[in-house]
Formats: structure tokens, sequence, C-alpha cells
């Protein structure tokens, strides 16, 4: 295979993952359909507690506060290793050492700013 169909096809590839992702970023669920029954609907959602509300402070108060789980350092590091594996690995296949280089910072950079973006969910 010369060099110019495997970069070609390289480049091709990573245009149809993004195409992909963008399709699946953008992309609106469809409503689900409305059941007949009305004790259907009691039954699919839990009950939901009402809020307090103060007279002069217009933020509901909670009888508990809600969980946040924050992201051990040890998924953030898997998170950003991985996405900097990923780029070497692409980078590697597009370009050799250099490539590997290049998709290994830009990798990591990536999966760096995504765990920033999505630690407290």
């Amino acid at each position: 295979m010369s060099e110019g169909i495997k970069r070609g096809s390289v480049i091709a590839g990573m245009m149809l993952l993004a195409a992909l992702a963008v399709a699946g970023w953008t992309r609106n669920p469809s409503p689900a359909p409305a059941p007949e029954d009305p004790a259907a609907v009691q039954q699919q959602y839990a009950p939901v507690r009402p809020a307090r509300v103060r007279a002069n402070y217009a933020r509901p108060v909670y009888d508990q506060e809600p969980v946040r789980r924050r992201r051990s350092t040890r998924n953030s590091v898997a998170i950003v290793g991985g996405s900097a594996g990923v780029g070497a690995a692409i980078g590697a296949l597009a370009g050799g050492g250099k490539g590997a280089a290049i998709g290994a910072l830009s990798g990591g950079t990536a999966g760096f700013v995504y765990d920033r973006l999505t630690r407290n969910k």
C-alpha cells in the first residue's frame, strides 16, 4: 500500500468518525409516546418530593443536599492517558514517529479538556 493511499484512508476514517460524533451529539431524541392509562404514568415515574420555599428567598430548600460524585484522580489519569494513547496510535499510522508525538499531545490535551468539563457530573 502506498504512502498516499494509507494517509488518505486514515484521513477519511477520521473524517467519518468526526461526522458520526457530530451527528450523535446534535441528534434530538424522539419523545416517548404518551401512555393511554394515567395509572401507568404514576407507576413509570418516581414520586417527586415538593420543595419548601422561603418567603423572601426564591431558591427551593430541600431536606438533603444533592449528592455530587466527584471523579477520582485515578479515573482522570485513565481518561487523559487513554486519550493520549489513542492519539499516539492514530498519529503513528498517519505520520510515523513524529505523528505519534503530535497525536499523543493532541489526544492528551483533548482528554484533559474532556475530563475537566465533565468532572462533576
